[in-house]
């Protein structure tokens, strides 16, 4: 797979930032391509202990309907960048990118386990990787960065904003009945409600979407082989 737009990795905490709020100005709220059968959506996860300077890194690629598993790459390396919340895709996209020069395939929609425009910067993880592949991208994070939701209803499907400085950044979305919630963001070339429907199109059994939760296994794999 190609990667689009290029960047320096070799940048301070301050200039990390700096290039977060210029590239933000580049994320495309649009509806998601159409999704049909034999589309391929791409899972993304980093695996490392926050006391080692070791990443490892996953990409699986799985097909809907039927969630098969059509590719999938791994890497490691040694992070270039400090543990900073807020400034974790100048950490873990360097591996990824080298994940995804090894897929023969082009995913159609990209989830990231992390964040989107539910970030301090609207410019999480999700809005970094979509900018570099071009490729659509949702965060699927596991906790809340910032915002705060309302009250959400215990059936899965059920949704609620996730709101940050008195704009709407993300949903709290119920993927399984009684269980924690996912957060969702629009990471790039995407918008909320498409995002909410595929994320509940391919977390039929799991909290997580089969396509994260495949490449937090394999990344886990990676890291405790090594």
């Amino acid at each position: 797979m190609r990667i689009v737009h290029r960047q320096r990795w070799n940048l301070t905490p301050r200039a990390a930032i700096a290039l977060q709020q210029r590239l933000r100005g580049k994320i495309v709220n649009a509806p998601l391509p159409s999704l049909g059968e034999g589309a391929l959506i791409a899972g993304t996860d980093v695996s490392y202990d926050k006391h080692s300077d070791q990443l490892f890194a996953a990409v699986v690629v799985l097909r809907l309907p039927d969630l098969a598993v059509v590719e999938q790459a791994t890497a490691a390396d040694r992070a270039r960048f400090p543990y900073v919340p807020g400034l974790l895709s100048f950490r873990e996209i360097p591996p990824l990118l080298a994940c995804f020069r090894k897929l023969s395939v082009t995913p159609d929609v990209v989830l990231v386990d992390g964040q989107g425009l539910a970030h301090p910067r609207r410019f999480g993880l999700a809005c970094h990787l979509g900018w570099l592949l071009n490729v659509p991208a949702i965060g699927c994070a596991k906790s809340i960065l910032c915002g705060t939701f309302e009250k959400l209803a215990a059936r899965r499907g059920a949704t609620a904003p996730l709101v940050h400085k008195g704009g709407v950044v993300g949903l709290a979305l119920r993927t399984r009945a009684g269980v924690q919630p996912m957060y969702i963001s629009v990471g790039q070339r995407a918008e909320l409600a498409g995002a909410a429907e595929l994320v509940l199109r391919c977390a039929a059994r799991y909290r997580l979407p089969e396509p994260t939760r495949r490449a937090h296994i394999l990344g886990n794999q990676l890291r405790l082989a090594a």
